[in-house]
């Protein structure tokens, strides 16, 4: 996780064709709703990060608790020095109460309708080979998980946030923080096309998947910058085949367009060129925008800077969402006086309550948002809410209600 991102009646994402909502409760694949099925206008969500890929930055006490050291880096490492047996049952765990059905219902309470589900490779087990070190175990609660954001009416964005040989070096999100990525071969594009396949057969004909609409290819690749042959291939091989392969199982199981699932990748400002280029079709399709302020080079660490880039931001049309964000600023300021947020002091909390509304009022123009994340732990001593939804809320920084971010005028001087 790192550094984008025409409002309509209902959204009808990559397509003009607005369809109907069918009734949660149907079971057929013919009767269930359409995968541009909406039940609101824009994208407002929250990733549920930490879930099936821990990242210790923000979870360190759930880390700690799991017996997982401080030099346990990624879940590749703590399952290595807990052994296997120890670790699946530490993140069965975990898995059983990082995100519970109350969760997903109070979700569902503030107004909104999406979540964004950051998955591995590696809960397809059949894909993990013997050198391998990840926990056995997820999938039972991924499916209950997915189960009850159907429930409660909620989106869901499935991502393969963690890929083959790790898409991006030292970053814990890819469950094996690494110094060279490894993901761009021809072997471990084929064990991602394997996945993507078993995931859409599932999303298609398992009845806890009814509303995961859009399935992401690949979590925040290498850019063309740092990595010109890598991001080169990916958009020349990786991404048309894993888009044809999709389409071939949803063809086999005679999927109407309708009910197709969206196919997402990152949007072309992420670096990597353009996803489009070698697309056999973009009907469909998805952008996935990451917009973190917090790292912005070109916005002075100043309030004001800030609230001017959020308010004059675009990520474009309605089919990019801007599917990671945060309230954070840079971290040398961080702690200053003019961003402190310890003891949640009231004109800090006005101005970071601006400060989200912002955001969400210029990526509602585009398809929407979906915040980084919805729980984590104390973040560097403090109850970092900047960086987690559900302590937003309850520290009255991000209302109640995800829809009233207009209503409270950040953009008016």
């Amino acid at each position: 996780m790192l550094s984008k991102s025409v409002v309509t009646a209902v959204l009808v994402f990559a397509s003009a064709r607005v369809t109907t909502a069918i009734p949660l409760e149907s079971t057929s694949e013919s009767a269930q709703p359409s995968k541009r099925w909406l039940n609101s206008g824009k994208v407002r969500g929250v990733n549920l990060g930490s879930q099936f890929i821990i990242e210790p930055w923000m979870a360190g006490d759930e880390w700690k608790s799991m017996g997982c050291s401080g030099d346990d880096h990624d879940e590749w490492s703590c399952v290595q020095h807990l052994g296997q047996e120890a670790a699946n049952a530490a993140f069965k765990n975990h898995w059983n109460t990082w995100t519970t059905q109350e969760d997903i219902n109070l979700i569902k309470s503030y107004g909104l309708n999406t979540v964004r589900i950051p998955v591995g490779y590696w809960i397809h087990e059949e894909l993990v080979q013997s050198d391998e070190h990840f926990p056995q175990g997820g999938l039972s609660y991924l499916d209950r998980l997915v189960g009850w954001c159907a429930d409660a009416g909620l989106y869901v964005i499935m991502d393969l946030h963690g890929g083959p040989g790790s898409q991006s070096v030292r970053q814990s999100f890819t469950g094996h923080t690494v110094d060279n990525p490894g993901f761009y071969t021809s072997a471990n594009y084929e064990r991602a096309y394997q996945f993507l396949e078993w995931m859409t057969e599932r999303i298609h004909t398992n009845e806890s998947y009814r509303t995961v609409g859009a399935l992401e290819l690949i979590n925040e690749p290498v850019s063309s910058r740092d990595y010109p042959s890598q991001a080169a291939g990916m958009i020349a091989n990786y991404y048309p085949t894993a888009w044809t392969r999709i389409r071939g199982v949803e063809s086999r199981l005679n999927v109407a367009e309708d009910h197709q699932v969206h196919i997402q990748m990152m949007d072309q400002d992420w670096g990597s060129g353009n996803p489009s280029s070698n697309l056999p079709s973009t009907t469909n399709a998805l952008y996935d925008d990451h917009r973190y302020l917090k790292w912005d080079p070109s916005v002075d660490k100043t309030k004001s800077a800030y609230m001017s880039a959020a308010c004059s931001d675009y990520r474009g049309g309605n089919d990019v969402i801007v599917g990671e964000w945060s309230i954070s600023v840079a971290d040398d300021v961080e702690n200053g006086s003019e961003f402190q947020i310890d003891g949640n002091p009231p004109d800090q909390v006005e101005w970071y309550q601006k400060f989200w509304a912002a955001q969400v009022t210029s990526y509602e123009k585009s398809g929407g948002w979906v915040f980084w994340s919805w729980k984590c732990n104390w973040i560097g001593g403090r109850n970092e809410w900047r960086w987690c939804y559900k302590s937003a809320v309850e520290a009255k920084v991000i209302p109640m209600d995800a829809g009233s971010a207009a209503s409270l005028n950040p953009c008016s001087s």
